[in-house]
């Protein structure tokens, strides 16, 4: 039999940008993945890790899934290096590489950078949906790293917040994200210098720091008015109490905030059984997929810990080369004859 030529698509993060997918568009692709889950129509795997020296403060996390109501199944390879605004560089760079599930044959290589960035924010936005309260008026986010961004703007399409306060380590990184939020949102920024200048008194707060290690630097004291609280940082910044506080506790994905990998902001608490299988509400694809419940009164307290879904980056990356394929863009070249 004759081989069949294959062809490979190549997107570099200019082509990305030039389909210029709205955030409309990625939050209705990750809504597809997420409900998907939660209809057992995906096949999603925890994500492992590789570090290359633990003296570099970085590490690589590789994500697999396939999304069955697309007929995709992608892998992405992210680095996570904290320190590489030193060079110049973004802190998180990524890849994603699409294949037909039925055969095996690779379809497509996409820069993911903003891709992991803008569905981050998407997921981040959809558990705000699904789990915030009705009429939250302040929003607090922690951390100025690459998808902070889409967090807070994604959020505040929702809610309109009266009041959003920013904060980060360095004070240069969140005056920057203060002023470019300001230019997108045409709202005033709140930029604090300390965590507990920005929690104080917010109904939602999304944690998404950058630490080395694990260190207890948002109090749970501090959360007094917290209706929604949404931690996804590497390294774990929450007090052990902070599950007391909290009426329910969603994740994303328990079979990898489950797994010990060493990563994630409740890490320290599955590892200490303060959050099980068993204390665990739910999964967020349940939720979307109505199997159970989100919120369910003004005054729960609710914590929603995500880590990040291969499968919304497999479904915006499909997204993305659906449109770049009708609009002629990126490269195509020959992977096989």
């Amino acid at each position: 039999m004759t081989p069949t030529p294959l062809d490979l698509l190549l997107l570099s993060g200019e082509d990305v940008t030039a389909v210029a997918l709205s955030d409309d568009d990625v939050l209705a692709a990750v809504e597809t993945a997420v409900r998907a889950q939660g209809e057992g129509r995906v096949v999603l795997d925890p994500r492992v890790h590789h570090v290359p020296d633990p003296a570099l403060a970085g590490h690589f996390n590789l994500l697999r899934a396939t999304v069955w109501p697309l007929d995709t199944t992608g892998v992405k390879v992210v680095g996570d290096f904290a320190r590489n605004y030193e060079r110049g560089l973004p802190s998180e760079l990524a890849l994603v590489t699409l294949y037909d599930p039925r055969t095996g044959v690779p379809t497509a290589i996409v820069d993911a950078t903003e891709i992991t960035e803008r569905r981050t924010g998407a997921l981040t936005a959809l558990g705000g949906r699904e789990l915030g309260r009705p009429g939250s008026r302040v929003l607090a986010h922690l951390g100025a790293r690459g998808t902070a961004f889409s967090n807070v703007t994604m959020l505040d399409r929702l809610f309109d917040f009266d009041e959003i306060r920013v904060t980060s380590r360095r004070a240069e990184s969140r005056d920057a994200f203060g002023e470019a939020l300001t230019r997108a949102l045409g709202k005033p920024i709140v930029v604090t210098d300390t965590i507990e200048g920005a929690v104080t008194g917010a109904d939602v707060v999304v944690e998404a720091t950058r630490l080395e290690h694990p260190e207890p630097l948002l109090r749970t004291a501090w959360l007094d008015a917290c209706s929604l609280l949404i931690p996804y940082g590497t390294m774990s910044v929450l007090e052990p109490d902070v599950l007391d506080d909290f009426d329910k506790v969603v994740v994303d994905d328990w079979g990898q905030c489950g797994r010990d990998d060493g990563f994630g902001a409740l890490r320290p608490h599955v590892r200490a059984g303060l959050l099980t299988e068993q204390t665990l509400h739910a999964e967020l694809g349940e939720i979307v997929a109505g199997a159970r419940p989100g919120r369910e009164s003004a005054d729960e307290r609710i914590l929603f810990w995500h880590r990040g879904l291969a499968t919304t980056d497999v479904a915006v990356a499909h997204l993305i080369v659906s449109r770049a394929r009708e609009r002629g863009l990126g490269t195509t070249f020959r992977y096989r004859s």
